[in-house]
């Protein structure tokens, strides 16, 4: 197997790009192999080392269909209910917490939060 071509940072020759390049571009990989590498000097740790793909072998994003948005919009609206009071919490629930602030902060809970006191009686 050979090894990789290894450029150092900001000298890679025209006509590679890293997957955010790509993307930005409006690209994608399409199941190519990594061409080359670039490495960026650190001095504690390793090198940062960074993929770097052909952009000739590139091929474009494919588009998002109303069911991939629709996929999309559905697990996106699934991260701001809460597991505890099943309510729209109006932001994605954090994964430390695994539930809205006011269910796990409730001395903290807003005055106008009247449903909140309504739950923590009941338990």
């Amino acid at each position: 197997m050979a090894s990789l071509p290894v450029y150092r940072w900001r000298l890679a020759p025209d006509g590679y790009a890293t997957r955010r390049q790509l993307r930005a571009a409006g690209l994608r990989p399409g199941g190519q192999e990594v061409a080359a590498q670039l490495e960026r000097p650190r001095r504690r740790r390793g090198p940062l080392v960074a993929f770097l793909y052909r952009v000739d072998l590139a091929k474009p994003v494919r588009p998002m269909t109303p069911a991939r948005w629709a996929a999309l919009a559905k697990a996106n609206a699934a991260r701001r209910i809460c597991p505890e009071c099943c309510r729209d919490a109006g932001y994605v629930i954090p994964p430390s917490l695994g539930m809205c602030s006011a269910c796990a902060f409730p001395d903290n809970a807003p005055e106008g939060a009247s449903w909140i006191s309504s739950l923590t009686s009941v338990r």
